[in-house]
């Protein structure tokens, strides 16, 4: 079978649940609404599983006009998905300085009664622009609040091989990516300097180095031991750790699909 997408995957808010889809379309930041919020601390810094697994809990749905959380034993909450007044916010991710703007007391009170700490839920700002590390993209890339790219692809292929070589296999969502593949070998998406994606041409980055939140199991939040990281480190290990997945820029807006083809393309000059 030829190489095609499986799967699409948004997360809306940084290190809650994500939400599978049908089709996406692809704004200037990667996947429209993804990582578009995130919760920070009071200092401004962005929180996540590695310190708070319950964010594992948070439910998202995005209805036409909200976007949705829910957790187990709270009430629901929603946020407008247009762009409301509010508090402007300078919050960090990764080092990189940020603006955003404040959810409101609501949001703030929910997320501090789900972690039992102090912090606030915040949208970047709709102006902001957040360039991708130009080492590894084209001038121009840009990303919301996501670890450091707009997109991260991980084949089928790639977790079936990790999984025979585990004693308990894991399923995709513990490693959250936007795009799945289906169709090819193991590990292929290392391999892929730019591919086509229905009308959508996607230039590879770097692997994706992976980290604790892996070893969280993304229905319960229960901390699961040292796998994968153990296992990955046997065969998938670099210098700055355990890679699996690819991460990935996309050229243009455009729209992708599950059951969309994926082609390999040559692309003149550097990335």
């Amino acid at each position: 079978m030829a190489i095609h997408v499986s799967g699409l995957f948004v997360y809306p808010v940084k290190s809650c649940r994500g939400i599978a889809l049908e089709a996406a379309e692809l704004g200037t930041r990667g996947i429209r609404f993804d990582r578009e919020w995130m919760v920070v601390n009071e200092r401004g810094t962005f929180v996540s599983q590695r310190s708070y697994a319950r964010l594992a809990l948070v439910e998202t749905a995005l209805t036409e006009a909200r976007l949705r959380l829910s957790a187990p034993g709270m009430e629901s909450i929603e946020v407008p998905l247009a762009p409301q007044p509010g508090a402007a916010a300078a919050v960090t991710v990764w080092g990189d300085r940020c603006a955003a703007v404040d959810q409101g007391e609501e949001a703030a009170r929910w997320f501090g009664a789900l972690l039992q700490t102090p912090c606030r839920l915040v949208r970047m700002d709709p102006d902001w622009v957040r360039p991708v590390n130009p080492r590894y993209a084209p001038p121009g890339s840009q990303v919301g609040f996501a670890d450091g790219y707009p997109l991260l692809a991980l084949s089928e292929a790639s977790l079936a091989d990790l999984n025979a070589r585990l004693v308990q296999p894991l399923p995709m969502d513990r490693f959250r990516p936007n795009l799945v593949v289906s169709g090819c070998e193991p590990y292929a998406e290392d391999t892929w300097p730019a591919v086509r994606v229905g009308e959508v041409i996607l230039r590879a980055a770097k692997p994706c180095v992976r980290c604790k939140i892996t070893t969280i199991d993304q229905q319960t939040a229960r901390p699961m031991g040292e796998e994968p990281l153990r296992t990955l480190a046997t065969y998938r290990q670099i210098d700055k750790g355990q890679i699996f997945g690819q991460n990935m820029v996309h050229t243009s807006p455009g729209r992708l699909a599950l059951g969309d083809a994926v082609e390999m393309v040559a692309l003149a000059g550097p990335v």
